[in-house]
């Protein structure tokens, strides 16, 4: 295979009625972000406040962004072609450069993360770009007006990197506001015009898989973090209890999202007439919010783990309630987007998360987490049987 990969065409072959395996290398390219979701948890565990959660919340923006682009591109281009190969492998390597950096991000490696992420979104885009230009004219026309604003934004990387304070933050955050809304707006650009979601003729069966494997990268991130710190522990049965609550929930989130939204989605965008259209809403954009809900579950684990009784504080109460809000936002937004309605046991489920709330301040966080988590069990239980097909 490898002696005939130069040879490839560059653009990814596609077969009618099938769709294409996640390849190898888009695995081992995907390392790069379970390093980088870990990092993101330990600087949210070690800075736990309005500004970290604010500052986490954009170093989540931009990982998940960097990745989804890359997942957009091996869509289109071949993995298995020696040139996107080493194409990936240096994303690798400037991946490893910002993931190492997240940390101190907003201290001294400023300029190291902005001048990694900033590389690779243009360097990326630019190959793309070149690579796109002898086989599709309009997605080589996507792709200047996509290098136009990413150009533009990295300015506002590169700015902030050099800033400090409250004006790295601004600068940062005005960046990725740029980033974000671009797709939205067809990433319009004077003399170039828009692109239409028509012009993104994606394997729709390919890039839901290629997000489904990102949750399964952040949930296994989750038991991960979850798992060293149990380790370390004595194991007490109030220990063993707080693990095993923790591992619960991690099931439970899996149940949600796999056991019946993901496969039906994953239908629905290869069967699609405007695939383009269902993987910017409901892949680019509201996947995030899954993984955002993810970190959070696990964070709240923690700091369960580390102090199971006593009176449930601020953080704790928290981490413990939104972690599982977004994650059900999330599956609420992406099942009404792929199936055409808003599932009731999600809107339930998020009910009760609000009416549960208040009793963090009479309960410890062992127990508080475990009602959570006993939210999300009876969701993904109430889907399941409301979903099961009738005897006939």
């Amino acid at each position: 295979m490898s002696g005939n990969s130069s040879r490839r065409h560059v653009l990814r072959p596609r077969a009618e009625h099938t769709h294409n395996k996640v390849s190898f290398v888009e695995l081992f390219f995907d390392l790069v972000f379970v390093f980088a979701i870990t990092q993101i948890s330990h600087t949210l565990l070690e800075h736990f406040s309005a500004l970290g959660l604010a500052q986490a919340a954009l170093l989540l923006g931009a990982v998940w962004w960097v990745w989804i682009y890359t997942s957009w591109v091996t869509n289109w281009l071949d993995p298995d072609h020696i040139a996107v190969r080493l194409m990936l492998f240096a994303l690798m390597f400037a991946g490893l450069l910002l993931s190492t950096s997240l940390p101190e991000a907003f201290g001294e490696k400023g300029l190291i993360f902005a001048g990694a992420y900033a590389a690779m979104q243009i360097g990326r885009s630019l190959f793309t770009m070149l690579s796109l230009k002898p086989h599709s004219l309009a997605n080589y026309r996507n792709f200047q007006r996509i290098t136009a604003w990413l150009v533009l934004s990295g300015i506002f990387w590169i700015a902030g990197g050099l800033a400090e304070g409250n004006s790295r933050f601004a600068f940062w955050a005005l960046a990725l506001g740029l980033e974000y809304v671009s797709p939205s707006l067809g990433f319009y650009v004077p003399g170039l015009g828009r692109s239409t979601t028509a012009d993104w003729t994606i394997e729709g069966g390919h890039f839901s898989e290629r997000c489904a494997l990102f949750v399964i990268i952040a949930l296994g991130e989750s038991v991960l973090v979850t798992g060293a710190t149990f380790a370390k522990l004595t194991m007490t049965p109030v220990i063993v209890l707080a693990f095993a609550n923790s591992f619960l929930s991690s099931v439970a989130m899996w149940w949600i999202y796999f056991n019946i939204g993901a496969e039906r989605a994953s239908e629905q965008i290869a069967r699609s007439d405007d695939p383009g259209r269902l993987a910017r809403i409901a892949y680019t954009y509201i996947h995030l919010l899954l993984v955002a809900g993810i970190i959070l579950v696990a964070v709240g684990d923690e700091f369960v783990l580390a102090h199971p009784g006593g009176l449930t504080d601020m953080k704790t109460a928290i981490a413990i309630i939104a972690g599982p809000a977004l994650y059900l936002l999330g599956n609420l937004f992406f099942k009404k987007v792929t199936a055409g309605w808003h599932p009731l046991s999600h809107l339930i489920g998020l009910g009760l998360l609000a009416l549960f709330t208040p009793l963090a301040g009479s309960l410890p966080p062992l127990g508080f987490s475990m009602g959570a988590t006993a939210i999300l069990i009876i969701v993904a239980a109430w889907e399941t049987l409301s979903l099961r097909p009738k005897e006939p």
